[in-house]
């Protein structure tokens, strides 16, 4: 039987969802230290996934410690006819040492890439690429990059952080922002949830596909201009997927009708970007009125880069993670992607619960998300340094056919009612109809 040290953050976690819910009421079981760490990460990851356990039935529930780890490291443990379908980081998504201090970038999507080196002057090598910074104050890095359409952040200590007003922007946001919009009367849902999709990379997928897991129809849309990454197949796992340009009139004018058939919005975009195509939270309750929308960003919705772009990498240097976990040779990272998988955990409560309060209050229901603001969280914690463990994934693991083979990926973790959750397909990215 684990020990109860992730009970507290599972309380905050509730406590900043509206879940009513006892901590006690989930039960836990395996020993902890498969994510050691100097911070409270494998207490927190529980947490996240516990919260939205909880709060998606009032039947029992269970969670494995052991599952849980391979959760949160999932996409490392993907396999397509036994061999890996995707790189982790490319080269340019890395640390790098600046004149002063360490630079982390983020180049895994081209226009990333392409925009990291414009910004630096340099062919797109890593050899070059470190020259440049080298001679460079990783501020000014993190500067040009930004402005020139990329992502790198300066990697900072926590009490920089929280000195400057991006830092001090986000610690005054709650963990999960939540706002209800407009007069819709409770709506009555089919026997599928409808959930509309529009994240990548992690996070958003994260909570998209336990919504898939828990029995929702998910459909995920994606731009053609910025298709996903090839290989991407754990964020697709129980998804529709299907390409629609929102920048045509007549694209724009299939993803209302795709939203008024919705019952959920999740979302990706920085805060106030779907401004531009009309899809800001009131006009989403004045048009869709009765919807949940939950919106994820790297940053949070205040403060001097509520618009910046960012991945998880990005943040935990920015926030001081990346100091908080340094080695002899440099700034480290956490053991897992946790400000994206917890973060994720977290979005699906928030539907969750965001559904509970529009069937009895009615209303359009926002629910406000941030990767740094589960880092202030993360970081706030009680630090109780775990060695890791080795965990084994197997037990964890299953298999599904898809159109390019067989996948090996970790099951959904938790039980409800003794009953494990299940993935039960998977397509062709980009194939489908954008239509329920």
């Amino acid at each position: 039987m684990a020990t109860e040290s992730w009970r507290e953050p599972l309380s905050e976690a509730l406590g900043a969802l509206g879940v009513d819910r006892d901590p006690t009421e989930l039960a836990v079981t395996g020993d902890l230290g498969h994510l050691g760490s100097r911070l409270p990460v494998e207490d927190t990851a529980i947490a996240c996934v516990g919260a939205a356990l909880l709060a998606s039935t009032r039947q029992p529930v269970e969670l494995a410690t052991g599952h849980v780890a391979a959760a949160m490291r999932s996409e490392a443990h993907l396999r397509l006819d036994g061999e890996p379908p995707l790189d982790g980081f490319a080269p340019m998504s890395r640390f790098w040492r600046a004149a002063d201090g360490w630079v982390r970038t983020h180049g895994n999507y081209p226009w990333h890439r392409e925009a990291l080196v414009r910004a630096l002057g340099t062919p797109d090598d890593v050899a070059a690429v470190a020259s440049v910074i080298g001679e460079l104050p990783a501020r000014e890095v993190e500067s040009r990059v930004v402005e020139a359409g990329g992502i790198a952040a300066a990697v900072r200590t926590q009490q920089e952080w929280l000195a400057e007003p991006p830092g001090r922007a986000v610690a005054g946001q709650p963990l999960v922002g939540t706002d209800r919009i407009g007069d819709a009367t409770p709506r009555s849902r089919g026997d599928r949830l409808r959930v509309l999709d529009l994240t990548r990379v992690i996070a958003g997928p994260v909570c998209t596909r336990f919504l898939a897991a828990l029995g929702a129809d998910v459909l995920r849309i994606d731009p053609p201009h910025r298709p996903e990454r090839p290989g991407s197949y754990d964020t697709l796992l129980d998804k529709r997927t299907a390409m629609l340009d929102a920048g045509t009139p007549e694209g724009l004018a299939l993803l209302h009708e795709l939203l008024a058939g919705a019952d959920v919005l999740v979302h990706g975009y920085r805060p106030g970007a779907l401004r531009r195509f009309g899809l800001g939270a009131e006009d989403l309750a004045e048009r869709h009125p009765g919807l949940v929308v939950v919106s994820l960003s790297a940053w949070g919705t205040a403060g001097p880069w509520g618009e910046r772009r960012g991945f998880d990498s990005i943040v935990q240097a920015a926030s001081g993670i990346a100091t908080v976990e340094s080695t002899s040779d440099g700034p480290g990272a956490l053991p897992c992607q946790l400000l994206d998988h917890g973060t994720g955990y977290l979005c699906a409560a928030a539907v969750l619960d965001g559904l509970r309060r529009q069937s009895e209050a009615g209303g359009t229901w926002l629910r406000e998300l941030s990767l740094a603001r589960t880092a202030h969280w993360l970081l706030g914690r009680p630090r109780a340094e775990r060695p890791p463990v080795p965990a084994d994934a197997e037990p964890w693991l299953t298999e599904l056919d898809s159109p390019d083979g067989r996948i090996t990926a970790v099951a959904p973790p938790g039980r409800i009612d003794g009953k494990p959750l299940t993935w039960h397909a998977i397509h062709a990215y980009g194939t489908d109809e954008p239509r329920w």
